[in-house]
């Protein structure tokens, strides 16, 4: 067996599985930046409710994000990463997408017109 086939993979390449979609990439991105809201993501992205929560269940399943319930609300944030390699090219990835100004800025004016709590 090579050398090449002992080389543990799998971790990244569930990473990047994950990450082969546009929308999902976007909520990577807004994540990036902050903790949000279910509703967040959705006005955000322009995404329906079901497609919203059916691609945060991907992300999840992945080890990606991670939720917290308030009441019957549902935040989402990135995962830290247990896999050495995953991690740090999940923070890369992160670390590009906060530089991004315009999406911070958009997210600020999304939290402040509809509120921090605007699900509720």
């Amino acid at each position: 067996m090579s050398v090449a086939a002992n080389v543990e993979v799998r971790p990244v390449s569930q990473l990047f599985k994950a990450l082969g979609d546009e929308t999902r990439l976007r909520i990577v991105a807004l994540l990036a930046q902050r903790s949000l809201c279910v509703c967040h993501i959705q006005e955000a992205l322009a995404l329906s409710q079901p497609n919203a929560s059916r691609q945060l269940g991907i992300l999840k399943a992945a080890g990606i994000v991670e939720d917290r319930r308030e009441g019957s609300w549902v935040y989402y944030c990135l995962v830290a990463q247990k896999d050495r390699d995953r991690g740090r090219q999940l923070r890369l990835l992160a670390r590009d997408f906060a530089k991004r100004g315009a999406l911070r800025r958009h997210l600020e004016k999304l939290v402040r017109i509809r509120g921090p709590r605007a699900c509720r």
